[in-house]
């Protein structure tokens, strides 16, 4: 059985007593390693809602949230799923922090495969995490009592880490969606290690948006913890976009029933209009080897290698003897694999190019934990097949439930930042809403003319990476101007005037260096300026001196360019 939480318009002191009625009733307690008392939580909501009650409420005002157990939370224990390992932090890991800066309220911490080794959830000595829906399934690790804290709505969203899918796969069998950023996009700092190079911090929710808003939030810039951007990145997908997917025959180990599913999702795909392209992921489901079997692993050794050999009783048998092996490879073997990543990696981009995302399963199979017991390392590493190979390779994804098949998922997979691609994707091919806050910096620009959708130079802010972000109206203070040109498109620019009047337009958001390549095509006696939105906002748009007027054809009494591009379709 599932919960619901209320709204988030709700009191969050409400939300909270409901929120622990649902922890009482689902009889979990598998999912929690640290829960904290109702009264804690609730003195915190209130203290919470005194501070904005005159104020503005952060973007995440009472949203509950719960932390793996391996990322810090100031004053709550982090034990990575071995008691005796466990410390207690004196502050927050800057994720967490972003997040309660942003309004949030951490309810508790939850289980996981012991040092986030695993991807079945039953390597923990607090117990094995049942799935939400079908208890006698394994929820997923690593990440397993995160997810499932999500699905059965004791929280209204969860942060994971995800190294080799410890988010992704968990999301898949418990029906809900994760957000794996860009390695590097959200800070790592205060989370125990399982491979460096390659954890990041994911997000689980019931629904896109709010996965997709949290994940902005922990992307704030944090000097000496978050990667640096590169100078350009696209915010949206096209409107047809080119997606790769992979053949059934390189996909043996897909259970039959979700062989079915993963040609209805590609068929899906394509009634979207996307175009799809089959491509060869025999390099991918190789590379990912390599963090499993080969000497990448190492990195798990150097986290916490000299504990584990230090013996402990409440060390996992599966875990020690993965961590304590990983410490055997030679720094030889490991230069030799870090080459061949080098080598996976150029092949990857090469698959990549020209398409926008990869459209994979999530995991091949679910199994139960009476299977994953009785052969724990073999099914574990079966189950990764999709999913080890994305950090491996610098890869960003978005893992969601299929609207066909119950417990099988679906991941859209991208370049690194291109994160926001892989939400529009998303979006669009579930039909959840889109998050409301960017991953990344933009700037929007206003348009009023041939840059609006579907009109001739549109083109040019989709090359750009732009994103629609919505339609706009001016203050009734512009005229808008159709400007004498040479060229074959009609160009059109606002100009102030006392006895102007609304015009109907288009918000866009462009990277900062899409903005510049933008302007670099700006001519005469067009310029970039700012103006109002009838709701007072300012924006940037095309402007151009009221001086042209005499030579420019005043179009405001169609109240925008579409209404004016309708009547000279009805006047020819």
């Amino acid at each position: 059985m599932t919960f619901q939480l209320p709204p988030l318009t709700v009191d969050p002191v409400e939300r909270i007593k409901q929120a622990y009625r649902n922890i009482e009733n689902a009889d979990r307690p598998e999912v929690w390693i640290y829960l904290r008392p109702e009264s804690a939580v609730i003195a915190e909501a209130q203290q919470l809602r005194e501070t904005f009650q005159r104020r503005s409420t952060p973007p995440l005002f009472g949203v509950l949230v719960a932390i793996k157990d391996n990322i810090d939370v100031a004053g709550l224990p982090t034990t990575a799923g071995c008691p005796s390992y466990s410390y207690v932090p004196r502050s927050s890991a800057p994720a967490v922090q972003l997040l309660l800066d942003a309004g949030a309220i951490v309810v508790g911490k939850t289980n996981l495969d012991q040092f986030a080794t695993g991807l079945v959830g039953t390597r923990s000595p607090y117990g094995a995490v049942r799935n939400a829906y079908e208890p006698e399934l394994v929820s997923g690790g690593s990440s397993s009592g995160s997810a499932v804290a999500v699905a059965l709505g004791l929280v209204d969203a969860a942060l994971g880490t995800d190294t080799a899918g410890s988010g992704r796969i968990p999301a898949a069998f418990n029906r809900i969606y994760s957000i794996k950023a860009t390695v590097g996009y959200v800070p790592l700092a205060g989370v125990v290690s399982a491979c460096a190079s390659y954890d990041c911090v994911n997000v689980f929710a019931r629904t896109l948006s709010l996965a997709g808003d949290i994940t902005a939030v922990m992307g704030a810039p944090e000097p000496g913890n978050s990667r640096a951007l590169p100078a350009t990145y696209p915010l949206a997908a096209r409107p047809d976009p080119v997606i790769a997917v992979a053949s059934l025959d390189q996909m043996p180990q897909l259970q039959p029933s979700w062989r079915d599913a993963y040609s209805t999702a590609v068929a899906r795909a394509e009634a979207l209009g996307w175009t799809t392209r089959t491509v060869d992921i025999a390099d991918l489901i190789d590379v990912g080897a390599l963090l499993y079997s080969g000497a990448l692993v190492a990195e798990r050794h150097a986290a916490v290698g000299a504990f584990v050999e230090g013996g402990s009783p409440d060390l996992d048998p599966t875990v020690a003897e993965i961590i304590v092996n990983a410490g055997k490879h030679s720094a030889s073997a490991l230069a030799s694999d870090q080459a061949k990543v080098r080598e996976y990696t150029t092949r990857a981009e090469d698959l990549l190019t020209g398409v926008d995302a990869l459209l994979l399963p999530t995991a091949p199979f679910h199994p139960s934990i009476a299977v994953v017991e009785a052969d724990p390392m073999a099914t574990n590493s079966q189950l990764g097949v999709f999913t080890t190979f994305l950090n491996v390779l610098d890869m960003a994804a978005v893992a969601f439930p299929s609207p066909d098949e119950k417990s099988f998922g679906l991941s859209l997979i991208g370049r690194a930042f291109e994160d926001e691609v892989l939400l529009d994707l998303t979006s669009r091919f579930t039909g959840q809403a889109p998050p409301s806050m960017s991953m990344y910096p933009s700037y929007g620009i206003g348009v009023f003319g041939a840059h609006m959708r579907g009109e001739p130079l549109n083109e040019q802010l989709l090359g750009l990476g732009a994103a629609y972000a919505g339609d706009i109206r001016t203050a009734p203070a512009y005229r808008l101007l159709a400007l004498s040109s040479d060229d074959a498109v009609t160009k059109v620019a606002l100009t102030p005037s006392r006895d102007g009047r609304a015009v109907d337009g288009e918000l866009w958001r462009l990277s900062p260096a899409g903005l510049g390549e933008l302007l670099e095509a700006v001519k005469r006696p067009q310029s970039l300026g700012k103006i109002l939105t009838e709701q007072g906002d300012e924006v940037s748009a095309f402007l151009c001196d009221s001086t042209v007027s005499a030579t420019a054809t005043d179009i405001s009494e169609f109240g925008g360019w579409r209404a004016f591009a309708s009547s000279r379709l009805v006047h020819n």
